[in-house]
């Protein structure tokens, strides 16, 4: 038997979230270790500020209002009896898919969402009024994890489309609900069901049907712009490209394609080196790739492999995307002479290659027509939606008992530490709900088994409660 004359000690355990991810460095040279270092820096700066493709967040549902105790009073009624109402429903935490959003960034400043909680029950049976729902937009894309365990909770593609991932607290049953023909004015209700809480990683995977890839400086920024209205940033030294951009070609009045043009890859992209390994995500969802070669490179051929290996060592799939081969900067007189040397390499490969320059504008709709087509041959893939089972990895009622170095006991269990929470410590009619609880879960059987006696402390959950036979 428990005997209840205090509620001690809540402990919270504050949660550290881990805003930046680790990177790890894949160059094999001092050479490539000092870029990549300088890459990463530059990048930091750049997307503290502008584009946020990964985030990790805390969020919260709505505590259950508590249930009351309280008998009706009212002239000329006598034994009025229990008219306690019940505690309003806690507030889910909702992601929803919003089309104008395209980043992460609303996160940046806000890493901590917390739905409202329910209102506590009144007299004359009223019912607390039920907490808001938190709805938390994210672009089309967003694949949401949960961050402690690395499960995919959701992967949200569609317009409107939303995803529960922490629900409301039930509210706690007010002492009208107790009442009985032995027991006419219980003293006894439920405090409201406690709120979830979850630590979530979210990645944004751009969403697009053509995707432009290549080394730095190979043009494909100046593709983007020549093909459609967006305004990348262009230059003429590497990694000019810091953030993926999205573009809209037109095919004709009433056809379009949306184009993405990753960041740079260098080798060791798919281990973290440069930024490919943030970026290579978004051409997951590309259908298509267009596959830019700068044609001043001293090795095309060797240029294109490596971007493939790339692609392959991050996802098998990528690599078996079909590509449109571009040899860029034709117009220039270096690649001239050597153009047929580099056609027959490619074609020995069995590789066919578009000529074109992106800066004069040369073969540019050339490229969008046979991506478009290449567009048209593949299947239009039905993208899982994978939505989180809300059921427990193990029977709720189960428990376990272990005493601590202290001497004293503590009972962990999901039902139990539940129960706890939901219990009025200060009516005894709750205390004895609380003891049959654990008599039927078998709690009591544990403890006397384990060689518990008068006096010891029994922790339970947040609680501290004194043993009694």
């Amino acid at each position: 038997m428990i005997s209840v004359g205090f509620v001690v000690k809540f402990f919270g355990k504050p949660t550290e979230l881990d805003t930046l991810s680790s990177r790890r460095l894949a160059g094999k040279n001092p050479n490539m270790i000092a870029l990549d270092r300088a890459v990463q820096r530059s990048y930091t700066r750049y997307n503290s500020s502008m584009f946020i493709d990964q985030v990790n967040i805390h969020v919260k549902s709505g505590k259950g209002g508590d249930g009351m105790v309280h008998f009706r009073r009212e002239k000329f009624v006598p034994l009025g009896g229990p008219d306690g109402g019940d505690g309003g429903r806690g507030g889910n935490v909702i992601f929803e898919v919003k089309v104008t959003l395209n980043t992460l960034s609303a996160f940046r400043h806000n890493e901590k969402f917390a739905a409202d909680p329910g209102k506590n029950g009144g007299g004359s049976e009223m019912t607390g009024r039920g907490g808001k729902d938190l709805i938390i937009y994210v672009p089309p894309g967003t694949v949401i994890y949960d961050a402690e365990s690395g499960a995919l909770l959701g992967d949200l593609t569609k317009a409107g489309q939303q995803l529960l991932v922490c629900k409301g607290g039930r509210g706690g049953l007010g002492n009208q609900h107790y009442a009985t023909s032995r027991n006419q004015a219980p003293r006894m209700a439920e405090r409201g069901e406690p709120h979830e809480e979850k630590l979530l990683r979210l990645e944004l995977k751009l969403i697009a049907d053509i995707g432009i890839i290549g080394l730095p400086n190979a043009g494909k920024s100046t593709l983007l712009a020549a093909l459609t209205n967006a305004k990348p940033k262009i230059g003429d030294y590497p990694f000019t490209t810091l953030e993926p951009n999205l573009g809209v070609a037109n095919i004709d009045d009433d056809t379009t394609v949306v184009m993405a043009d990753i960041p740079g890859l260098i080798e060791g992209a798919a281990e973290g080196a440069g930024l490919g390994h943030d970026f290579l995500r978004h051409i997951q969802r590309t259908r298509v790739l267009i596959h830019m070669i700068d044609g001043l490179s001293e090795d095309p051929l060797a240029d294109f492999s490596q971007i493939n290996n790339e692609l392959s060592l991050f996802d098998p799939k990528l690599g078996m995307k079909p590509q449109i081969v571009v040899l860029n900067k034709v117009d220039q007189p270096d690649v001239q002479e050597r153009l047929k040397k580099i056609k027959a390499s490619f074609k020995k490969q069995k590789v066919e290659l578009i000529t074109a320059s992106a800066m004069a504008r040369t073969n540019t709709r050339d490229i969008l027509i046979a991506a478009y087509r290449k567009l048209g041959e593949m299947p239009v893939e039905e993208l899982e939606e994978t939505l989180p089972v809300y059921k427990p990895d193990v029977d709720p009622n189960q428990f376990e008992v272990t005493q601590e170095e202290d001497g004293e006991w503590r009972i962990t269990g999901i039902a139990i530490e539940r129960s706890a929470k939901m219990t009025y410590w200060e009516h005894d009619g709750s205390i004895r709900r609380f003891q049959k609880l654990m008599e039927r879960l078998g709690v009591d059987k544990a403890l006397h088994e384990a060689g518990i006696e008068e006096g010891d402390t029994v922790h339970v959950g947040d609680f501290e409660l004194e043993w009694k036979d």
